[in-house]
């Protein structure tokens, strides 16, 4: 008999909230139970707006909604400031907590976090929902095949979008007291993110914020670069912007092969997804061409990556629920690997652009 789905909890009504809200209810194993907002009529309306059973229950608080006995786990898309006191309160409530990214403003309020997780026993993860996609773990087949790829040498990502007027002057991610990490806690995580990925997690020895870091007369990011480096010569670089044209590159580069990408963050179609890979590439005879040529590969998938993002963290709650198993703990790892390297780009830009070295 299938265990019955978790109920889901949707704590604020920010707009990546309805993206979420969608895959809860496309997820086979999880169903939106609740919603809180500041306001009874703002959750309300979220709700109608979002596809919500008619027996959802509708909370003009978040207290409310982490009071109800019947919430397995709440969804947090709160400002990056407000996810220290939220995040602590819905772990000390026992609610399995899936978390908007960044998960905190730096790594000492996220180890906060965690201790109230662990202490309670529920899961935690973050919301970085590429990270669940098939070719994810396609790509990873790739870069773990010796023959194919051979060691890691350097990262490449890219992410940027041009913002426009209204988003640069009001949306959170803008303003100090809300969202302090600007461009480097939002598309700045993903590159983040995507290079500890490609090293398999492994953390860099250092880093170097690169000159040209832009900010708003806030003193908030708005487009920042940096350097990676590890202690075996490996290096990446990574471009994050609110600032420049829609792009998502990324290029993992072997000493046999090379991976690329161009929407690793959100594939162009959301029913498939393709990847290219170069193998012992060569030019041809007269060096007018490649040989070998890189091949492409199509992934496709019945769910978008969100959904089974939720699907995933549904299950591991599940397990803790109904089989009494311990939380998964590589998704925090996952998370508090990529906060360590936003605090320490975000140090060195501080520093004037010196060297930061990156302390587990």
């Amino acid at each position: 008999m299938a265990a019955p789905p978790i109920k889901f909890g949707i704590v604020g009504c920010a707009d990546i909230a309805r993206k979420v809200s969608r895959a809860i209810t496309l997820s086979p194993n999880s169903t939106l139970y609740a919603v809180a907002s500041r306001t009874h009529e703002k959750a309300a309306k979220f709700a109608k707006e979002n596809g919500f059973p008619d027996s959802a229950k509708i909370y003009g608080s978040y207290e409310a909604l982490l009071d109800d006995p019947e919430v397995d786990a709440v969804y947090l898309p709160l400002p990056t400031s407000l996810h220290i006191k939220w995040a602590v309160l819905a772990a000390q409530k026992k609610k399995h907590l899936l978390l908007e990214k960044p998960v905190a403003l730096n790594v000492g309020e996220f180890d906060v976090i965690l201790e109230a997780c662990e202490s309670s026993g529920v899961q935690i993860m973050d919301a970085t929902m590429w990270m669940h996609h098939p070719r994810t773990a396609k790509m990873k087949e790739f870069l773990l095949d010796s023959s194919l790829f051979g060691d890691l040498k350097t990262v490449h990502t890219c992410f940027t979008f041009a913002a426009d007027k209204n988003f640069l002057e009001t949306d959170i991610r803008v303003k100090p007291d809300l969202d302090a990490l600007g461009a480097l806690g939002d598309v700045g995580w993903y590159c983040t993110r995507s290079i500890l990925w490609a090293a398999d997690f492994e953390l860099p020895k250092s880093v170097v914020a690169l000159h040209g870091t832009v900010y708003n007369t806030s003193g908030v990011i708005l487009a920042c670069s940096a350097s990676l480096q590890w202690g075996d010569g490996k290096t990446a670089t990574f471009h994050c912007s609110f600032l420049s044209n829609l792009t998502m590159d990324m290029a993992v580069v072997g000493t046999n092969g090379t991976l690329r990408f161009h929407d690793f963050v959100i594939p162009f179609e959301e029913n498939k997804a393709s990847f290219g890979t170069a193998v012992k590439s060569g030019f041809t005879e007269l060096v007018t061409g490649w040989d070998p040529k890189p091949s492409e590969h199509i992934v496709t998938t019945e769910l978008p990556q969100e959904a089974l993002m939720v699907s995933e963290f549904s299950r591991l709650v599940g397990c803790v629920k109904f089989e009494g198993a311990e939380p998964e703990k590589k998704w925090p790892m996952y998370s508090r690997k990529t906060q360590l390297v936003l605090d320490a780009v975000k140090a060195s830009i501080e520093k004037g652009y010196q060297s930061v070295e990156i302390i587990e």
